[in-house]
């Protein structure tokens, strides 16, 4: 049995909130990279030099990269050997987070309740999901979700009749909707199977999959493929002023459903698709 003080896990989702905050994972920067290369249209060419000048500048200054710094959200997976001292491990992490927003001087974007609106001033508390694994180590992913993106996602409970095609339209569905309001070229999370809740997990999660793996569903990777391809010749292009690189990347996760459902969740993420992974 391995201990993990939870002060290691505040300390490092801190640093996390503000590494995400400012610098794109080297996956986001290659594709970033092959999408300027790739883009048709002088205009969209021109937004994407625009983009990249703003993220060198955040690198550089560390000026975040978009004035939405999002709400936190934190995967976090915990060996079954791991013993965590020194604390309750939900309040560590919202302390890592508000040390991370206020040190950092991140904006925040919070509210105490979804009606009456009243901010938190630390952008906590964050939205927790955990999993317990196997072995010794503790593994954290911090994604800041910006709501621009966020409020763009769909969740479609399909008929199971309506098959892969169905999938593939409710994909484009989401995000011919979502147009210029998702801050394109936009990296598209897709979740299938599961429930109504379970769908849209994946959805988010699939947003930090490394976008140099491939899934080891071979009809997955060709729906990937197929839907990038479909995406991109919808000319919604960089900024939403057209071009051919609407997206930059798609990543879809599967899990087992019930004989009565095919659930399908669309959770889009604008151009810088934040996030910062460690393990400790």
């Amino acid at each position: 049995m391995r201990e993990v003080n939870v002060q290691t896990i505040t300390d490092n989702i801190k640093e996390m909130c503000i590494e995400a905050n400012h610098f794109l994972t080297e996956d986001m920067k290659q594709v970033f990279e092959n999408a300027v290369n790739k883009e048709k249209s002088p205009l969209g060419k021109q937004v994407l030099g625009q983009l990249e000048e703003n993220l060198k500048i955040a690198g550089e200054d560390m000026i975040p990269i978009c004035q939405d710094t999002g709400m936190a959200v934190v995967f976090i997976n915990v060996g079954q050997d791991v013993h965590l001292v020194g604390g309750d491990i939900t309040e560590a992490i919202n302390e890592g987070v508000r040390r991370g927003y206020v040190d950092g001087y991140l904006r925040k974007s919070v509210v105490k309740d979804p009606i009456y609106r009243e901010n938190t001033k630390d952008n906590t508390p964050a939205v927790i999901h955990f999993s317990i694994v196997e072995g010794d180590k503790v593994d954290i992913t911090v994604a800041p979700k910006g709501f621009g993106s966020e409020n763009m996602s769909r969740v479609f409970m399909l008929k199971p009749a309506d098959g892969i095609e169905g999938v593939k339209e409710a994909i484009l569905t989401a995000v011919k909707d979502a147009g210029p309001n998702a801050c394109p070229p936009m990296v598209v999370g897709v979740g299938i199977g599961g429930t109504f809740e379970k769908c849209a997990w994946m959805a988010k999660k699939a947003l930090t999959r490394d976008l140099n793996e491939q899934s080891p569903v071979e009809y997955v990777r060709e729906l990937e493929k197929e839907m990038l391809e479909k995406i991109n010749r919808l000319g919604i292009g960089p900024g939403g002023l057209g071009g051919t690189q609407t997206a930059l990347a798609i990543n879809i996760e599967t899990y087992p459903t019930h004989i009565a459902g095919l659930p399908v969740a669309v959770n889009i993420c604008c151009h810088v698709n934040r996030h910062a992974h460690r393990v400790l």
